[in-house]
């Protein structure tokens, strides 16, 4: 299941590595449908019993096809924009699993949410609130709202991907958001239906996520006694994956350890994985183009770059790099760079490598944040998609042509 070798050989499922390059060029994105499914699985089932939704972070990889596997699972979905929405909705997921986070919502997005019966807006600040208010009243709607509760909580991860500590843009002030709710409750075209909380992502510690949900009951309690009834309550996502030698929360644990602060309360739960869900299920597949001796360190260079895999120069992020084909020849150490004209383009630096110029390399644990955040730089075409299914793959997104790339611009008179 997932990602495999067979004599020697890197194999997606029960496909090569190789013959996928061969049929659809490189850099491409390859995923495993067996590894959604199970991942999925795994969350799905560590609830039991009790009333769920697992809503799947769009950001982490907003494809069509890997979005419908999610809904064919019976997935909720958690999105961050109306263009978000709409993919959701284009793959055949269902507004009303859908919960729209995010501290900038235009109104536009705030009216097609609307429009579309989403199953609540996860609230960032009291401007937005009065925002969402404003609107639903004009629409002659009421809006399902609930306050992110930002619990000051130090998550242990990367600073750009801490999410809930009092210093971060996210979230209501966990001291203000009783203030907020009371406010809330006072407005017919709001209905508040939820609380929610988000504290970080790549997240292996379980501390950190029991500490937010003893604050988050804390204040369902208050909220109880000042007459405010919820109907879920959520949890948020963050769950890391491993890239190195992390040793990152299992599902069933990251759920018990949740559902340990719960008590008395049968409410809904919602969480919101994404990198748990996708990161591991896919590779960046590309190709050595020169091998080149600088004056202190050699260099692969490849034809990915730093504009199809940001996370490396972004957040100097590991990912394994491994030959798809192993090779009996001395390894040496290569900095892994590519074609982009910055010197932060790198996709690995040191790694140890029995390669020769042409080879392919399989960067893992590219599912997620890979091609969602790529980008056009240096007017580069952004790669392929490919889903494999057993012993069959699927091209889920064509290789983006030149002209895709100029669409829409014009030449001034």
């Amino acid at each position: 299941m997932g990602f495999n070798r067979q004599n020697g050989e890197l194999y997606c499922e029960s496909v090569a590595l190789s013959s996928i390059a061969q049929e659809y060029g490189t850099p491409t994105y390859v995923y495993s449908r067996a590894t959604l499914i199970e991942q999925y699985n795994l969350f799905n089932s560590a609830f039991h019993d009790h009333p769920h939704l697992v809503c799947y972070a769009v950001k982490a990889n907003p494809n069509l096809a890997i979005l419908n596997q999610f809904a064919r699972l019976g997935s909720g979905f958690d999105i961050v924009s109306g263009g978000e929405l709409q993919r959701v909705l284009a793959a055949g997921g269902q507004a009303g699993k859908t919960v729209f986070s995010g501290v900038g919502k235009s109104e536009d997005e705030i009216r097609l949410a609307l429009n579309h019966d989403i199953l609540c807006f996860n609230v960032e600040s009291s401007e937005e609130l009065l925002r969402i208010d404003a609107i639903a009243q004009s629409m002659k709607k009421q809006a399902p709202i609930s306050i992110r509760v930002n619990p000051d909580v130090d998550a242990k991860t990367h600073p750009h991907i801490s999410t809930g500590l009092k210093s971060n843009k996210f979230g209501v002030p966990w001291q203000e958001a009783l203030q907020l709710y009371q406010q809330a409750s006072n407005r017919p075209a709001l209905r508040t239906v939820g609380i929610d909380c988000h504290i970080g992502s790549q997240l292996t510690d379980p501390l950190p996520f029991a500490e937010a949900a003893s604050r988050i009951m804390e204040l369902v309690d208050n909220l109880g006694r000042m007459g405010i009834q919820l109907d879920h309550i959520d949890f948020g996502g963050g769950v890391g994956i491993r890239y190195k030698e992390e040793a990152p929360i299992s599902p069933t644990d990251y759920v018990s350890a949740l559902m340990a602060h719960l008590g008395k309360y049968k409410h809904q739960i919602l969480i919101e994985p994404g990198r748990a869900l996708v990161g591991n299920s896919g590779i960046l597949l590309t190709r050595i183009e020169y091998l080149k001796q600088g004056e202190d360190r050699r260099f692969a260079i490849i034809d990915a770059a730093m504009n199809d895999l940001i996370r490396p120069a972004l957040y100097d992020a590991w990912h394994t790099i491994e030959p798809v084909r192993e090779r009996s020849i001395m390894p040496r150490h290569y900095d892994v760079v590519g074609p982009v004209c910055e010197s932060g383009d790198f996709l690995g630096k040191n790694r140890l490598l029995s390669v020769e110029t042409g080879d392919l390399l399989a960067i893992l644990s590219s599912g997620a944040y890979g091609m969602s955040m790529s980008s056009n730089y240096n007017s580069r075409l952004r790669p392929a998609e490919i889903m494999v299914d057993n012993d069959t793959c699927f091209l889920i997104r064509k290789r983006e042509t030149f002209n895709e790339l100029i669409q829409g611009e014009s030449l001034a008179p």
